[in-house]
């Protein structure tokens, strides 16, 4: 490391303690704002917001594209909170050497299909805002480990949030045909065919699974439609707003940091 000045010492140390004293509470601020803005845009109760308002439903229309070029899926799904509490499923699945086959079922309103990534994203944005409401408005960092600290206990769980909507679970086929979800269709597909629904960024995902069986060799054959969610676009974006800020604040304390002749943990009051 070159070597420092002591004016350069003393202006690092100044520009530290105006981090700890000043900066770490404008930056916590712009978090708990942006958590609360993201909790209200999710389409159910997380902690004290939209405990009042009932779950939000929208209807979306999956598409799959130029690969469906015969309309070989159609599905209309009404999302309500959570849960899809509707869906029409119409499907044309081609066959090998025979007559395309036609599958065709639906979600009732008393039998939802759970989309669990909702749930588990509200879970964890909690577990940020109660971290957040950890400390008051008046609170006072000592030393870049307590910030380092706070910030680790706040930022894992916007992570997981964000990772739950984006990173859906693998899931065999079979767990997929034996799957509480499954229950929700009606009436049941033929054992040749799973489907699924999930949640893969600001898309919801509908993918079906149909085994062809050729000449005596099985292979399943993937389909997929989607739709854009605009609150989950929404969430995304505040998401990574937020955990942008909180590594921005992180990287320099981290800089400041690597100077040895600063107190960098016992913050001196009074730099000369």
């Amino acid at each position: 490391m070159l070597d420092t000045s002591q004016e350069e010492v003393d202006s690092l140390q100044r520009e530290f303690n105006w981090v700890l004293e000043t900066e770490v509470g404008n930056v916590i601020q712009q978090l708990r704002s942006a958590v609360q803005e993201c909790a209200a845009k999710f389409p159910l109760p997380v902690g004290n917001i939209n405990t009042e308002r009932p779950p939000a439903t929208e209807r979306f229309a999956l598409s799959a594209g130029p690969t469906n070029p015969n309309d070989q899926i159609k599905v209309i799904v009404t999302l309500c909170g959570d849960s899809i509490a509707q869906a029409d499923i119409n499907l044309k699945l081609p066959r090998p050497h025979s007559k395309d086959a036609y599958h065709n079922t639906n979600i009732r309103e008393d039998i939802p299909w759970k989309l669990q990534q909702i749930q588990d994203a509200a879970n964890h944005l909690l577990m940020a805002s109660e971290a957040l409401d950890s400390i008051d408005e008046q609170h006072k960092f000592k030393s870049a480990n307590d910030v380092n600290n706070f910030l680790r206990n706040v930022m894992g769980p916007l992570l997981r949030s964000r990772s739950s909507l984006v990173n859906p679970k693998k899931r065999t086929l079979e767990e997929l045909l034996a799957s509480k979800n499954s229950k929700a269709l009606n009436p049941p597909l033929s054992r040749e065919v799973a489907v699924s629904f999930y949640l893969q960024s600001w898309k919801l995902v509908f993918a079906v699974y149909h085994m062809v069986t050729d000449k005596g060799v099985a292979r399943f054959d993937r389909y997929q439609a989607d739709c854009t969610v605009p609150w989950i676009n929404d969430v995304l974006l505040l998401l990574t707003v937020a955990l942008q800020t909180g590594q921005q604040l992180k990287d320099k304390l981290d800089i400041l940091s690597q100077y040895k002749e600063i107190d960098i943990n016992n913050k001196m009051e009074n730099p000369a």
